[in-house]
């Protein structure tokens, strides 16, 4: 079954890129695509689209669930969205 990534909510579910505009067909690519419901995805004020803490959250699953480096994401990604202490200590 479905669930919000974040709450598990099973209603209202949207498909969210975790590294969206230029970068969505990489998010495909990778499978950084998760489902968060409505109120996860797109409401202030902890929707991801609103909330710095929940977004690094989901740029860290990329480190978390590949094991790349942050140089390996930059070299794909040609940028660095994943958070200042995880670069410090990669």
């Amino acid at each position: 079954m479905r669930r919000c990534y974040l709450c598990g909510k099973v209603i209202a579910l949207e498909r969210h890129h975790i590294f969206g505009g230029p970068n969505r067909a990489l998010s495909e690519r990778y499978g950084l695509v998760v489902d968060l419901c409505h109120w996860c995805h797109n409401e202030p004020p902890d929707g991801v689209h609103f909330n710095p803490d929940r977004m690094r959250l989901l740029h860290e699953k990329y480190l978390d669930e590949t094991g790349d480096t942050v140089e390996g994401f930059i070299a794909k990604f040609g940028t660095n969205y994943l958070p200042t202490e995880r670069t410090e200590n990669a």
